[in-house]
Formats: C-alpha cells, structure tokens, sequence
C-alpha cells in the first residue's frame, strides 16, 4: 500500500530534546536532580509497561487536571537544599525552553506540497501547544487528553490514521520514544524511531521518495 500520510510526534520531535528542557528547569528551580528521575523512571516505566493508572497516566488520558499533576509531582519533589517545589506553573516551567526545530518544521511544509496527508500525534501533559501553525502544518490533530486515549494505545493510532482519512499502513509515525513507535507499527504503521533531524529526514525521504529539504 503506497504511503500517504505522516504522522509527527510534537515534543523531542518538533522541539528541541524533553532532556534538555527538564534539565534546565531542574537548574532554574534547584531542584535534586538525583530525585527527580529516580521518581520519574518509576512514573514513566508504570505508564508504559505497568498498566495501571499513575500520575502520568492520568495526566495524558485527560482524567487528572495539570494542577493536581503539578501538585502531586511537587510534593515528591525538593530542591537540593532540601526545601519544598513549588506547584503552581511546574508544567510550564518544565517545557519553557522547548524550542522549535527548524528543519523538522520545514520537513513538514515539504511534505505537504507533495501532497502528503500530514498529522500530528501527542500525549499531552498540559503544556501549551503553538496552534496558531497547526493550519498550515496539519490536516488533522490528535491530542491525547482530548480524545481520551494515549500512545502507546494501538487505538490512537488508528484513530489518528482515520482523522487523515487513510488506513494505517498508509501511514509512517515518528516519534522519539522508542515504545511509541513499535506500538504504532503493531497497528501498520511504518515507524521511524527520531534520534536526530538529518537522520529522521532522510529517512523520510527514503520511505516517500520526494526531497523534503532544501539541497
């Protein structure tokens, strides 16, 4: 079945590295880093593999509001003087400093004057999204806390495939979690696992067989 659509990831994919901005919001607020990651790596792998319902897990599926998030991320934090984190705008505050990623942007605007059906695909922690590009970008949106489902879920994948009026396997998903990607294929989709923008891009262009970057 010839590829059609492509579907993008928004944050470490459209932006600059979650790591990097997590990092510099542990800088900004003093927060112990050590502890930091130490109750995210059990949050996140609860998430993934566990099943059951966690912070995370409530947070992307829409079921648990960002401020009680904050709150209870908060309260498992300190600052490396050992003091308390503040709560109110923790979500903010940790996404400050995503950045766009230019070549990755520019990609999709390529895509699209090949006349390429074009997604986006994101669990959502509450933090702000530029929706005032989506226009030009997309032909559709699927925002996890909004359609009650979350990656890596094989059915919001097909219900992303759907929004774009095509079958999965007319679809290729790029995300930069590695899970994400497998799930997407287990539905048809060809995934592509982003490490790095020349790498994601050229691969791209491999699977489409048009230019999605300036020579």
């Amino acid at each position: 079945m010839a590829l059609r659509g492509l579907i993008f990831d928004w944050g470490g994919v459209l932006t600059s590295p979650l790591a990097d901005s997590v990092a510099a919001w542990l800088a900004a607020d003093r927060i112990d880093a050590h502890g930091y990651r130490t109750l995210m790596r059990a949050w996140v792998a609860d998430a993934y593999d566990g099943g059951g319902a966690n912070p995370i897990h409530g947070l992307e599926l829409g079921t648990l509001d960002p401020a009680e998030f904050e709150r209870l991320l908060a309260a498992r934090l300190r600052t490396v003087d050992g003091g308390p984190v503040a709560a109110q705008g923790l979500i903010k505050r940790m996404f400050e400093t995503f950045a766009p990623v230019e070549q990755m942007y520019d990609a999709l605007r390529a895509a699209r004057t090949h006349e390429l059906s074009t997604g986006l695909l994101s669990n959502s922690w509450g933090n702000d999204y530029p929706r005032e590009l989506w226009d030009e970008l997309f032909d559709a949106v699927v925002i996890s806390s909004e359609v009650g489902l979350r990656k890596p879920d094989e059915r919001i994948y097909r219900h992303a495939a759907a929004a774009l009026g095509l079958d999965p396997a007319e679809c290729v998903f790029v995300d930069d979690i590695e899970h994400n990607v497998r799930a997407a294929e287990t539905v048809g989709m060809v995934g592509v696992h982003h490490l790095s923008p020349d790498q994601t891009v050229t691969r791209l262009e491999e699977l489409f067989r048009v230019p999605l970057r300036d020579r």
